[in-house]
């Protein structure tokens, strides 16, 4: 064969290529169509000998420039060849990466350049392919990462003894996408990308679409594929029939590494369940599991949205975690962080050579408290980034729910931003427009996709509309974090009793916006940590107090509107604040006073879960009822609880003080008998016992502007749920007997205050049978 015949290529462009530095490699290395022939070039640097092998034989290649070789082979149509190269006299064959066509379709960058390509992490990343061939079927890993401010990408690995200039990528027009598919790459191979910023320099970065990682200090992405079958198609088909919010929601949240020290996603799965199946809990929800370098950040600081975090095993680990908890009936919820992500330099910062995931305006572009990077809501690539990877948690781990962390450092362009450190929007206001579209583009989204998951809210603020819908300009969140409710009542029980009847407003104002928003409860890490002591320690008294009041305050959260969620280790009433270093003090457990704790919460969630009226109406006020809200000097709040059907009531009263509150008067909205169904000062949760030996029977008494009412017996720090008893005769309240009950001469006299004592163990004050005898004023 003529050597003329070869297609030419310019000595520069081929030193680009040497190199690996050149944008567009498959133009020059691989096959390429002449007049009468087809030039094959490959890099193949200090052979002694390179052949191009067909099916027909071996043709022998040239070295033609710095490691690239030259064959001319006849024809004009296409073949499947390998390449043989020869070392000291050992020949080695491989395949050729440059001889295969983009693995990445024409419509996968359409839609990821409009933003809207919802299983994103399917064309970008990598991914083990296989091809069928005349000489053999191709068994190799493709590549495709967005950089689109890259001057030249390649591939390096252990496949290529991490030199990858051998491995130089192609880019995809002007989609900002690269791409290469590597033979023999496999899956567990280890992998970076080289990028070449602007100023020729070269910066090796982790694969922001690995889908798994090394496990830190390490920093490289893996080639991953999933393995597991999962075992959980029945729970889902219920999941996707029912609304997650229309049943009982009691949230464990957990993080992993501290729970029991040691444990992986494997060995975690029968511990966790049994200790969920028995507490009753109904759902789990992870802090974050996606891959973070720093662990005192408690994943909070993401490096790898796709990557589930090495330190407790691989994706398909994690799989079976999950399918176990649904196996077992327990829902997952995963926390979420698309507020921000940290400035590793290996990582998504300066990801190409400038700003790309993050936001270009250097107002908005850092968080001054947490020194992270804040995204580019507005880029539409950055937008798919983040929308695509809630959908990949709910899609490929089968998660119930995410709970997206941060939400008000989102909404506000001032958030933690003093004046002049902000820009308004282009309205003027402080409201990021751009984050806005952003949330609700992944509510929407991710609801159509997975029917019955939940999207929660971490939003601290009185935002309007977080739980609104989309199409009438909320967010589209399901549940909401109710930070307010948390703070008053925290704010509130750390009050010793004998001042707490100065801040009952702190502990009856949640009702006054409990039904603006759907609202989860939350006792979350936040609380527990970084000197704010446990639940435990927040209570005033010794240890006997304490205890009571974490029952008491468990039982006044499981009976308040809204869905419930308790951090690890309050369960039994942990005396440490938590570290996420050392694990929960379990023998705890064996102590009876903190094992009473662990079988209260049980017996709440089992009552819970049973009584519709504690969970089928949280949202709205038909659901909730005031029976006494004012009985402040005996901090003392009653109210009643009803189902969305009206068949099902269930009267709650909390005892705040320290000391019992005998024959205590309490209107209620029946005649009949009620029987007492909980009681946190019961002997076997390590209560004083003080209650109402199992029913009170209410009286033909007008109390509380409620038509009847029943002496009951209120322990310290104690609340006791009643439940009308269904096979006792009783009177329904009505309108007209309301009416006759309100002419009546009887009036209900003010509660005297406590006297003046100290502490929690302070002098009786009178019962409100006892103070209905004294003189009115």
């Amino acid at each position: 064969m003529n050597a003329l015949d070869f297609v030419t290529v310019p000595t520069h462009v081929l030193d680009a290529v040497a190199d690996g530095w050149y944008h567009s490699p498959h133009d020059i290395l691989g096959p390429h169509l002449g007049d009468e022939s087809i030039t094959v070039r490959t890099l193949r640097r200090l052979a002694d000998k390179v052949f191009i092998e067909t099916s027909e034989g071996r043709t022998e290649a040239v070295h033609e420039h710095r490691g690239i070789w030259r064959a001319v082979l006849p024809g004009t149509d296409t073949f499947d060849y390998r390449v043989v190269s020869v070392y000291g006299g050992v020949e080695h064959r491989s395949d050729d990466p440059y001889r295969f066509l983009p693995t990445v379709g024409e419509m996968d960058i359409y839609l990821f350049n409009e933003g809207r390509h919802e299983k994103l992490w399917k064309a970008l990343g990598s991914h083990v392919r296989s091809f069928p061939s005349k000489l053999g079927t191709v068994h190799g890993t493709s590549f495709a990462v967005w950089a689109p401010h890259a001057k030249a990408v390649r591939v390096t690995g252990e496949f290529n003894g991490w030199d990858g200039s051998v491995h130089a990528m192609r880019t995809l027009g002007g989609s900002g996408i690269w791409e290469l598919f590597i033979p023999g790459a496999s899956e567990g191979a280890r992998y970076k990308y080289e990028i070449q910023y602007s100023d020729l320099s070269w910066h090796q970065k982790a694969d922001p679409m690995a889908r798994r990682s090394e496990e830190p200090p390490s920093t490289a992405s893996i080639v991953s594929e999933s393995h597991f079958e999962w075992e959980d198609e029945g729970w889902i088909e219920h999941r996707e029939a029912h609304e997650a919010t229309a049943g009982p929601m009691s949230v464990y949240e957990i993080h992993l590494g501290s729970w029991r020290p040691g444990l992986d996603y494997r060995s975690i799965a029968p511990q966790l369940i049994g200790h969920l199946k028995y507490a009753g809990f109904t759902h789990v929800e992870f802090m974050p599991l996606a891959e973070h370098p720093y662990t005192p950040s408690w994943g909070y600081q993401v490096t790898g949205y796709y990557s589930p975090t090495a330190r407790f095993g691989t994706p398909d680990d994690l799989r079976f975690l999950i399918s176990e908890l649904h196996k077992a009936g327990i829902g997952v919820i995963m926390d979420w962080v698309p507020a921000h992500f940290p400035k590793d330099e290996w990582a998504l910062a300066n990801f190409d050579g400038g700003p790309l995931y993050e936001d270009p305006n250097p107002l908005r572009a850092e968080h001054p408290d947490w020194g992270t990077l804040v995204f580019d809501y507005g880029r539409r690539e950055v937008r798919n980034f983040l929308v695509a990877n809630a959908l990949y948690w709910l899609e490929e781990f089968h998660v119930d729910g995410i709970r997206v962390d941060a939400v008000a450092s989102m909404l506000y362009l001032d958030y933690s931003r003093e004046s002049g450190q902000w820009q308004p929007n282009v309205y003027g206001g402080r409201e990021n427009l751009e984050a806005i579209s952003f949330l609700q583009e992944v509510n929407a989204t991710a609801y159509r996709e997975h029917p019955g998951i939940v999207m929660i809210a971490e939003e601290s603020t009185s935002w309007p509309g977080v739980t609104g819908m989309t199409d009438s300009g909320g967010l589209g969140f399901g549940l909401k974090w109710n930070m307010g409710w948390m703070n008053d009542t925290l704010r509130y029980l750390e009050e010793k009793p004998i001042n707490r009847r100065w801040h009952h407003g702190e502990i009856t104002f949640s009702l006054v916006y409990a039904f603006s928003e759907h609202f989860l409860l939350p006792i979350s890490h936040d609380e527990v940590v970084h000197g704010k002591g446990s639940l435990y320690t927040k209570m005033p008294g010794d240890d006997w107090q304490k205890l009571a009041g974490v029952r008491g305050f468990l039982g006044y959260q499981w009976a308040h509107p809204g869905k419930k969620l308790l951090f690890m280790g309050q369960e039994f009433a942990q005396i440490q604040e938590w570290n996420e270093s050392r694990g929960l003090d379990w023998w705890l457990t064996d102590v009876p006073s903190h094992d009473g704790v662990l079988s209260m919460v049980k017996a709440l969630n089992q009552i819970y879960a049973a009584s519709s009226a504690l969970w089928s109406d949280d949202f709205t006020g038909h659901g909730f009822e005031w029976i006494d809200a004012s009985a402040g000097d005996a901090n003392v709040i009653s109210f009643i609880r009803k189902s969305a059907d009206d068949k099902e009531k269930v009267v709650v009263v909390c005892n705040f003080s320290g000391v019992p509150h005998n024959d205590f008067r309490v209107g209620l909205p029946e005649g009949g008998r009620w029987n007492e169904i909980f009681n946190s000062d019961a002997l076997e949760y390590g209560g004083s016992g003080v209650g109402n030996l199992g029913a009170v029977q209410a009286e033909n008494v007008s109390w509380n502007d409620r038509p009847y009412s029943a002496l009951v017996q209120l322990p310290p720090f104690g609340v006791v749920y009643f439940r009308p008893d269904e096979e006792s005769p009783r009177r329904i309240d009505t309108a007209a007997e309301r009416h006759l009950l309100s002419q009546s001469q009887r009036k209900q006299p003010p509660l005297l205050g406590y006297a003046d004592a100290v502490g929690a163990n302070q002098t009786e004050i009178p019962s409100s049978s006892e103070a209905a005898e004294q003189p009115e004023d």
